[in-house]
């Protein structure tokens, strides 16, 4: 077993011993844990401070997620725009391929919180393997998204066999890796790693830090490995209440990205997701701090600001030409035109 797999083995996973290790009531935390799975790697159980810090609540269960507060299990239609258990097809020229459902951590606030980690939600190599079949008889695909759950948790050998067929497809022009690993799990991104993901360029890798705390030198190191690979490093940061919706935190973190050679890509609105509304802001907020950076960080740490429309619209960015109105409804204009009403946060 390598280090990083012995460390995915010894994972928090059980809501007693998190009770216990910090004083608190275990009962909130299982009943939550039995809809929605807990698991936290031993790497970023250090980094937790205590009850209510902003990484804490990234991923301790919050009875706040058994209210759904009229949000849905599915908001981007996702199932809809499923042809095979393993692809999403929303756009014409890019599909998501699920290279799994389990991640080393279990965020509380993920727009797939209905299936990842989830008993009866996992899918199989063969599924995998369909999935590159469809890919690979859809001659628009130019792009591919490896999503999931974490992608990195496959052995190298899988990995590597899925980048081969890719890579193979003649129509397929770039690949491109979502993974939270060098922030949940950074011993995985091993030598032996790198090297399998340097045969595959173009390939891309976004990685998703929400708070500065989160670089820590493991992780800056699992980017440096990353990056000395030849792979480009993106930044998906999540606007979440009450750990990253403040400018001094945004600036911080945007700042410590660029140190680590990872280029902030989107900021993104939280997602309409049953069990997370506890985390959304009010749009206002993310255009207030994106003000507030303007001048004060480099352009290159700036992200896009977006919004991804419920019923697999795609995503829009927050611009001054794409928003029409601010208030309790959010009126935007997506990039062909449609006129979209998008539910603001409550203040």
């Amino acid at each position: 077993m390598e280090p990083w797999q012995h460390s995915l083995k010894n994972s928090l996973t059980d809501p007693a011993i998190l009770a216990a290790r910090f004083g608190l009531d275990p009962a909130p935390l299982a009943r939550v844990a039995a809809r929605y799975p807990l698991r936290i790697t031993p790497h970023y159980l250090g980094l937790l401070q205590g009850p209510g810090d902003p990484l804490w609540r990234q991923c301790v269960p919050d009875p706040r997620e058994l209210d759904p507060m009229g949000l849905l299990d599915d908001p981007l239609a996702e199932a809809a725009h499923a042809p095979l258990p393993a692809v999403v097809h929303r756009y014409p020229d890019r599909v998501l391929l699920l290279a799994g459902t389990s991640c080393p951590l279990y965020c509380r606030f993920c727009t797939r919180k209905r299936k990842v980690g989830c008993a009866g939600e996992q899918l199989s190599f063969g599924d995998l393997l369909d999935g590159l079949g469809y890919i690979e008889r859809t001659p628009q695909v130019r792009d591919v998204l490896i999503s999931g759950g974490d992608p990195l948790l496959l052995p190298d050998l899988l990995l590597g066999e899925v980048l081969t067929r890719l890579s193979r497809i003649s129509h397929v022009e770039m690949i491109r890796i979502g993974s939270r690993v060098p922030v949940t799990l950074p011993e995985r991104i091993t030598a032996e790693l790198c090297k399998v993901l340097r045969r595959h360029h173009p390939l891309y890798l976004n990685t998703h830090f929400n708070h500065p705390r989160e670089i820590t030198p493991e992780a800056a190191e699992a980017c440096r490995r990353l990056a000395d690979a030849g792979v480009p490093l993106g930044n998906q940061t999540v606007l979440l209440r009450g750990v990253n919706d403040d400018a001094a935190t945004m600036a911080e973190l945007l700042r410590g990205l660029l140190t680590i050679r990872v280029r902030p890509y989107y900021l993104h609105q939280m997602d309409l997701v049953a069990g997370t509304g506890h985390f959304r802001t009010r749009v206002e907020s993310g255009l207030d701090i994106l003000r507030a950076l303007r001048g004060s960080v480099s352009g290159l740490a700036i992200p896009h600001y977006v919004i991804d429309l419920p019923g697999g619209k795609g995503k829009v960015p927050l611009l001054p030409e794409t928003i029409e109105s601010l208030g309790d409804t959010v009126v935007l204009r997506t990039p062909d035109g449609e006129r979209v009403d998008y539910p603001n946060a409550v203040a």
